[in-house]
């Protein structure tokens, strides 16, 4: 078997390359590669196995330079020779900015890019299966509450928080118009946060939303709303497992499921020891958000309820030398405390009945092997990147 994939230096990507180059069954990896030249590309997938050293062999690793950006990725696809055996693409490659300055890149690159690929694909006679990393969040805001299941989504009516789930929900629709049911296998996983195992995580991806409200202490959100989280290792453990297993149905989603979910409140009291020197989390209603905006713009009226809570104020004069720094901080999270607010939990039994799989560990059981990675997040580069 001979894999194709793209992604191969992201979060999850990362954790899909590795699992996959242990697989006996496959022969050679192809990774997409945004790189000058080949030797940095190589640097890049280094980088990659020697963060939790993993043994990297050239022989079977295979770079491929490429960009979805670019308009003629089909073409330079097309023209590769050693290309043409690919039985398998995965398709791992996103910008997964939740912010609305990066919303045209989004697209580009979650559509534009994945329809390259695609076209690309329908050329390739030996492809037998197109692995599609989607997003459980496709449903959209308009479910709250209450268990989601692979078949309410896509639904082109539902109404989304931020561009990138929209761009994930259209990627479907267009994979199923250029490729047979047969050769598509779709995995939506959830959120996915840290790491299970006591290694560093490989990115700071949605760890950046949970270090900047440990470091704001004064918590917008329901503290009891459900959260469905999962580690990346579990998630790379399973879509690996869908894909050479005997799989019933072509969507999966791979999720903490109702017995694994968790809420803010089990979270934060599973961190909250670990930082005994800032204040203890308060949560307050999520109005006060809009009075925290305001306080960082100096224009909070004396009478305003955040003023109740002057010890907090007292801290945030204390950690941010400039209020503007603040403000890029809400920006940032306000799409984060969004869809902590919707109290989705995404089914998950397609996945457990499927496949040898235990359900994930509960992120507030997981997370504190992540405290120290935590600290080092540096929360304003996180706001503007993320």
């Amino acid at each position: 078997m001979n894999v194709f994939i793209t992604g191969a230096t992201g979060f999850l990507g990362g954790e899909l390359v590795v699992n996959l180059s242990k697989r006996k069954e496959i022969k050679k990896i192809y990774c997409l590669i945004r790189a000058t030249d080949e030797q940095e590309a190589i640097q890049r997938l280094k980088k990659i196995f020697t963060f939790h050293n993993d043994y990297l062999d050239l022989n079977k690793i295979i770079p491929v330079l490429g960009d979805l950006y670019n308009e003629e990725l089909t073409a330079n696809l097309i023209n590769k020779k050693e290309l043409k055996e690919i039985n398998v693409i995965v398709h791992s490659a996103a910008n997964t900015s939740f912010s609305r300055i990066f919303d045209d890149m989004v697209v580009k690159a979650n559509i534009d890019g994945l329809n390259r690929i695609i076209l690309w694909a329908k050329q390739l006679e030996n492809l037998a299966t197109f692995l599609y990393i989607g997003t459980a969040t496709i449903c959209g805001k308009d479910i709250q509450n209450r268990v989601v299941y692979e078949n309410e989504s896509p639904d082109l009516k539902a109404s989304h928080l931020v561009k990138y789930t929209y761009t994930k929900m259209q990627g479907e629709l267009l994979l199923r118009e250029h490729l047979p049911e047969e050769k598509i296998l779709i995995a939506r996983p959830s959120i996915i946060m840290g790491d299970s195992r006591k290694l560093t995580p490989r990115s700071p991806v949605i760890l950046w939303a949970l270090a900047t409200v440990n470091s704001l202490r004064l918590c917008t959100f329901n503290a009891n709303s459900t959260i469905d989280i999962i580690p990346v290792d579990y998630a790379a453990d399973a879509i690996v497992k869908l894909l050479f297993g005997q799989r019933k149905y072509n969507v999966y989603h791979i999720s903490a499921g109702k017995a694994s979910a968790s809420t803010p409140l089990q979270v934060f009291d599973a961190i909250e020891s670990q930082f005994q020197d800032l204040p203890k989390f308060k949560f307050v209603p999520k109005a006060l958000l809009e009075q925290m905006k305001k306080w960082a713009k100096g224009s909070l009226n004396l009478y305003e309820e955040l003023y109740e809570y002057s010890d907090y104020l007292e801290y945030w004069e204390e950690l941010f030398e400039d209020k503007k720094n603040l403000r890029i901080l809400l920006a940032g999270l306000e799409p984060y405390i969004d869809f902590i607010e919707l109290g989705q939990v995404f089914d998950n039994s397609r996945l457990l009945e499927d496949i040898d799989i235990k359900p994930s560990k509960p992120v507030h059981e997981y997370i504190t092997n992540s405290i120290n990675y935590i600290k080092k997040i540096k929360l304003l580069e996180g706001a503007i990147d993320f």
